[in-house]
């Protein structure tokens, strides 16, 4: 009571000035961007980081491009698989851009920073992508099984609108994806700690810093993101396995192109879902290797698609070849 006696007598109008001085602090606590650790704290080794994912971003990027321009421009390959696969190449340079430069460009600068609004697109792009992808991949599963268990059928069921119908569902659920968990954590209130621990915002690591209980926040993320990948992951096992079961069962003949086929699909699934499940179904506890797997998922994966798809499948290796051919004759001509 004193001192706020004290506090009218010099001022005259306690209220206002304890209001003024509230909003004040108020507006220097709201949280205008992060601070994102990044990998490492070596000056050595961030130069030798900058170098080596700035190659494998520009190897990302032109590969995935390649793939869908060949795709696009051979008409032996306007099939199903082949429109799925240079949808996924899309998404897939889409994801591996995302954060990408950001971290490179971060790998360089002394103040790793990143603006709220751009750290929550962040998160809108990647769940939104990863989703877009899962469902991508499930669709060539559902591809591949038609091509074998039902291949009197294919042509009919895997027809131009059916195509068009899993990519745009694909993309639907995407943004129904994001539209169930962002606006949770958007609505928290960030009013101190800003720093995240990783190389770019994820929605687990970002809404830990909220200044109230994220229990929910962090349920809501299981149920969703962590379910979503381990539905998916559980549902191209059991299509893998009965397509597999099926090849068994049926004669010799193309079975060599339908299991090299079936290698890299199954190859591209185990790649991309192992880090998705591990970082979103267990999201309460801080594993040591989250670091790797947001790399791995973000810069080896991308990578990692086109290098699969295109050096174990004949038809794609032949397609390309034509086109380089094509492109330096009529580089010669000119």
């Amino acid at each position: 009571h004193g001192l706020s006696h004290l506090f009218f007598l010099s001022t005259g109008h306690p209220r206002a000035g304890s209001m003024a001085e509230s909003a004040e602090l108020l507006n220097q606590s709201q949280v205008s961007e992060f601070i994102l650790v990044g990998l490492t704290s070596f000056k050595d080794a961030e130069f030798i980081l900058f170098a080596l994912f700035l190659v494998i971003y520009a190897v990302t990027v032109l590969g995935n491009l390649l793939i869908m321009v060949t795709v696009f421009l051979t008409p032996n390959l306007n099939t199903p698989m082949y429109f799925l696969l240079g949808n996924l190449s899309f998404v897939d340079m889409t994801l591996a851009s995302f954060a990408t430069p950001k971290m490179i460009v971060n790998l360089v600068k002394h103040k790793k920073t990143i603006s709220f609004a751009s750290c929550f697109t962040q998160i809108f792009l990647l769940h939104m992508l990863g989703d877009v992808e899962m469902l991508l991949l499930v669709s060539m599963a559902y591809d591949r099984y038609v091509a074998i268990c039902k291949p009197l059928r294919y042509m009919t069921i895997m027809s131009n609108k059916m195509c068009v119908f899993l990519v745009v569902m694909s993309w639907c659920s995407g943004l129904l994806h994001v539209g169930l968990q962002l606006p949770f954590a958007v609505n928290l209130p960030f009013c101190g700690p800003n720093v995240v621990d990783s190389i770019f915002c994820d929605l687990p690591l970002v809404s830990k810093l909220a200044c109230t209980d994220t229990y929910f926040v962090q349920i809501v993320i299981v149920a969703n993101s962590g379910m979503l990948s381990m539905s998916c992951f559980l549902i191209l096992l059991i299509s893998y396995s009965v397509i597999l079961m099926t090849i068994r069962r049926s004669s010799t003949t193309g079975q060599s192109k339908a299991y090299s086929t079936l290698t890299a699909h199954v190859t591209v699934v185990i790649l991309f879902f192992g880090p998705c499940i591990f970082i979103y179904v267990w999201p309460f506890s801080n594993h040591s290797v989250d670091k790797f797997l947001a790399v791995f998922y973000t810069i080896i994966t991308p990578i990692l698609n086109p290098l699969i798809y295109t050096l174990r499948n004949k038809e794609m290796k032949t397609a390309m070849r034509k086109l380089w051919r094509a492109f330096v004759n009529s580089r010669k001509d000119t």
